[in-house]
């Protein structure tokens, strides 16, 4: 009987091919966004480990110091016969310059010493050197640099070349002596973008002469333990996998939102196969029913059904994957620019892609079809056999069990509550809880489809007549496949909305927080590696010169650096503000006058999500610094709004931070233009005064705000490919129902066409119902898209990076969730429309 049945369900999936087609493509394009994503994070991540072990090696532990590196004099005075190998290193990132075709690509600089790499990288004994690439010629000749051949044909420079390069804005010319060929793959990721040189030529490069980035050893535990109480202050001993993982957990949150939002987008895929498996057991009612009068069971009905849908997600997950890898390669882009912009410099060349990624969406894919399906499976297997030769049977089971969905929904809507209700800043119960409130919201669209449809029908039949009275009764005699692709259409723009909210709120929040913070007119910061990162400085006569220009009022000055504390690695930033730089911050709580009398007394302040990452009270907090001198305690005055950086940072006034840090240096600095001084000649003159001394960032008010602005919306890029993915998704759910829906009333249909229905009017009922379907999916969008808005802001939001933000809806959002939920219907609608007005009658009744 098995193989009867199988044949019978093969005849028709072949018979039913844009069904087949369009319930793959929705299986494929959820799985695709999954894969994407994890391809893209992964290949990210992947990218900086592979980078980090190659400068790391065979290290056991490393000696560490501040943003300043350490001084090189300790690497002498590190001595245990119990220490197997020890090798000074310095580090750092070149950029290319506007001019290079590549202009903007960072090059990590590796600084070594050749006579004591052997024991910890294996690039300063393995692979093979061309021409004058011997690590040797590193120590004859200045400015030479070491790079693999696969790095130098991406830069078209040779052996004997030259490359011109940006650090802190001031060009440096170095020299290529030599090409090495990685004798493996997995050599030549690891040196991809690495610039390899002798210690003293990266100490000079990289402005750090008589400092070392780091000292890295082998050894034991014992023989490491005696050398910490050797150390200076400012110095620690950790382990490479310590730094790796700390340097990785800033980009979990960032990879934790991606990861939910394509899981929001196979959600959606998951209606488009229930609706798809429903439509092929109502079509099939009659078969299956006179299969269960002659003795098929309802074990044989169910394993069918189910083999027919593990077909369906097996072939749409195997198709999702391939997919995934394709769209992987684009979306690496927009993550890693994120990264640079946010977190750390990394550089993918390549995409990466785990076995545990394909495993993970191709089972994701199964799995998801094979839910969707075992409910209308289960529900064909338990209906009497008499029953399943009616179609009415089966609408009037779905109107029953109507309550029972709305009951269902209203406790998932409560369950939600309870997960927002726990004291936790999990992100995966805040998701957990916002997938509450979306399924929940779909199980009630059936509720809110009937009610609609019988508010409407009257005033439809008003406007319309009969037809429009037809369209509406339409809606509600078909639920079991209507309310299925309302509700699919309902959760895709429904998180579309949600999405836009929080980026309309955040990018207001964002504005308003600019328009506070950048009170000085020009500010002036040489060109960095990162967009919130403080990896560069300033000239000191560039600074001199600056600060003499006529018409200039005020002077504030910044410098940051990254040091070390008892939470681990911080931003750290010296202020030496103007009295007018004090309106630049907004206050948590307590009194400013009084924070600031504080501040300028010697204490801290700190950002809203230093605060709140590491639990600092607004007020009698502490926070305990590794200075020059050794861990000090700095008193928090008070806690600032703050939106440059999730990790937030620590603010002290510039004779504190010098008092305790060996660092004259300045990162930017701001200028307060005289009264009647125009602003945009004042650039003009700092630009002219530095010219040819160091490349500079020179920018007004205006123009900084907009360099900030167009970095928020590279961040949110993504995000939006994400809306447009999971839109197209429902898109191709409704269709499919439409179509369905609409073929199956092929005889209907042509019994009103022999009863003189023309086939405008025919494209007027089609039409209607889905205009019809997409009006209630866009209504039901907007308190649903409200409140997913309201959980990313007041809770994802938070409990990710620790900001404040200001719910801001605007009525742009709500015209366009409605455009969109309507075309999407519309448009959705037009085949089938085309295709019955184009039916003769004679030909949709020939079955009657």
């Amino acid at each position: 009987m098995i193989p009867l049945l199988l044949r019978s369900s093969i005849r028709y999936l072949l018979r039913h091919p844009w069904q087949l087609g369009l319930s793959i493509l929705g299986v494929a394009l959820g799985v695709a966004v999954v894969v994407a994503i994890d391809i893209a994070n992964g290949s990210a991540r992947r990218a900086f480990t592979i980078s980090t072990e190659t400068v790391t090696g065979r290290a056991t532990h490393e000696v560490i110091g501040g943003s300043d590196g350490i001084d090189e004099r300790l690497y002498g005075r590190i001595e245990d016969p119990a220490i197997k190998a020890k090798a000074p290193v310095v580090e750092g990132y070149v950029s290319l310059p506007e001019t290079n075709n590549f202009r903007g690509r960072p090059l990590r600089l590796l600084g070594i010493d050749p006579f004591a790499e052997a024991p910890f990288r294996g690039f300063s004994t393995g692979g093979q050197s061309s021409g004058m690439g011997s690590f040797e010629l590193l120590l004859s000749k200045p400015g030479s640099v070491i790079l693999s051949d696969s790095t130098a044909h991406s830069l078209a420079v040779t052996s004997g070349g030259t490359l011109d390069v940006r650090v802190s804005g001031h060009p440096v010319r170095l020299y290529v002596v030599g090409l090495v060929t990685p004798s493996d793959e997995a050599s030549r990721r690891a040196l991809d973008g690495l610039l390899i040189c002798d210690i003293s030529t990266g100490q000079e490069v990289l402005n750090m002469v008589g400092r070392l980035s780091r000292i890295d050893l082998i050894a034991d535990q014992p023989a490491v333990d005696r050398q910490r109480t050797l150390l200076p202050p400012n110095a620690e001993i950790i382990t490479p996998q310590a730094r790796t993982a700390t340097t990785a957990q800033l980009t979990r949150a960032f990879e934790t939102n991606l990861t939910a939002l394509s899981l929001l987008a196979l959600v959606v895929g998951m209606f488009l196969i229930y609706n798809t498996i429903t439509f092929s057991i109502v079509q099939r009612r009659v078969i299956f029913g006179t299969l269960r009068c002659v003795g098929v069971t309802r074990r044989q009905i169910f394993l069918v059904i189910m083999l027919e849908a593990g077909l369906v997600g097996a072939t749409g997950a195997l198709l999702g994957v391939l997919l995934g890898i394709v769209l992987g390669r684009g979306l690496v882009g927009f993550v890693t620019r994120t990264i640079n912009d946010l977190y750390f410099v990394v550089t993918v060349r390549g995409i990466f892609v785990a076995p545990q990624t394909l495993a993970k969406g191709f089972g994701l894919g199964l799995l998801a079809t094979l839910a969707a399906a075992a409910v209308p499976a289960n529900e064909a297997t338990r209906t009497p056999p008499r029953a399943v030769l009616r179609r009415s049977s089966g609408e009037e089971r779905v109107r029953h069990a109507v309550p029972r969905l709305l009951a269902a929904g209203c406790a998932l809507f409560a369950a939600g509550a309870l997960l927002l209700a726990l004291p936790t800043r999990s992100l995966v119960v805040s998701f957990a809880a916002l997938f509450c409130f979306v399924v929940g919201s779909s199980l009630l669209t059936p509720a809110v489809t009937v009610l609609l449809m019988r508010l409407a029908r009257p005033l439809l039949g008003r406007l319309f007549g009969l037809l429009g009275r037809m369209a509406a009764r339409d809606v509600v005699a078909a639920l079991s496949r209507t309310s299925v692709a309302i509700a699919a259409l309902m959760v895709a723009v429904s998180v579309s909305v949600g999405v836009a909210i929080m980026i309309g709120s955040f990018r207001q929040t964002v504005v308003s927080w600019l328009e506070t913070s950048l009170q000085a007119d020009v500010y002036i910061s040489p060109p960095g590696l990162a967009a919130n990162r403080v990896d560069a400085t300033l000239d000191p006569s560039v600074v001199d010169e600056v600060k003499r220009l006529p018409g200039v009022a005020a002077v504030s000055s910044y410098r940051g650096m990254i040091t070390g504390s008892t939470v681990g690695q911080i931003q750290l930033l010296g202020l030496d503000l103007a009295p007018q730089g004090e309106a630049s911050y907004r206050f948590v709580a307590g009194d400013a006058a009084t924070i600031w009398k504080a501040w300028r007394a010697g204490e801290a302040i700190v950002s809203e999500p230093f605060a709140y990452r590491y639990g600092i009270p607004a007020h009698g907090g502490i926070v305990r610094l590794r200075t020059d001198k050794g861990e000090h305690a700095f008193a928090v005055a008070g806690i600032f709004y703050d939106y440059a950086s999730e990790q937030g940072a620590v603010l002290l006034p510039m004779p504190t931070f010098r008092a305790w840090y060996n660092d004259d240096r300045l990162s930017s600095i701001a200028l307060y233009a005289a009264p009647g001084q125009d602003v945009d000649r004042l650039v003009e003159a700092v630009r002219a005064r530095a010219g040819g001394k160091q490349e500079l960032f020179i920018r007004s008010n205006a123009g900084l705000r907009q360099a900030t602005l167009d970095v928020f919306d590279r961040t949110f890029a993504i995000t939006s490919v994400l809306q447009i993915l999971a839109t197209t998704i429902a898109f191709v759910g409704i269709l499919s129902a439409l179509m369905a829906l609409q073929l199956e009333r092929t005889r209907e249909l042509g019994v009103m066409r022999a009863n003189g229905l023309t086939p405008r009017q025919v494209w007027g009922v089609v039409l209607g119902q889905t205009g019809l379907m997409g009006l209630t999916a866009g209504l039901l969008s907007l308190p649903v898209g409200v409140l997913v808005a309201t959980v990313l802001v007041y809770v994802i939001n938070r409990r990710s990076f620790g900001w404040t933000l200001d719910l801001v809806i605007g009525l742009r959002i709500f015209v366009e969730a409605m455009v969109l939920a309507l075309t999407a219907a519309l448009l959705g609608g037009l085949y089938p429309a085309l295709r019955m007005g184009r039916t003769p009658p004679a030909m949709a009744l020939r079955e009657e």
